[in-house]
């Protein structure tokens, strides 16, 4: 059985690294976070492409989008 790990155990432990491994692990979780990023964004963009293809969406001029924006 797997058990769950807390935010404040991670930090802990994380405290408990020599400096450089800190220094490792942030450059480590810094790219995992861009690259999840980057796959949400692609991820977006694709949707956006098919919903666009499937003809549920009209392309817009920048003023109509942002006159639907600021309506509200």
């Amino acid at each position: 059985m797997m058990t769950k790990t807390t935010f404040a155990e991670i930090l802990e432990s994380a405290d408990q690294l020599p400096l450089e491994d800190q220094e490792n692990l942030i450059l480590i979780l810094q790219n995992r976070l861009r690259d999840r990023r980057r796959s949400e964004r692609v991820r977006d963009v694709q949707e956006a492409d098919q919903e666009f293809a499937e003809g549920k969406c009209q392309p817009v001029t920048p003023e109509q989008l942002q006159n639907h924006f600021t309506q509200d």
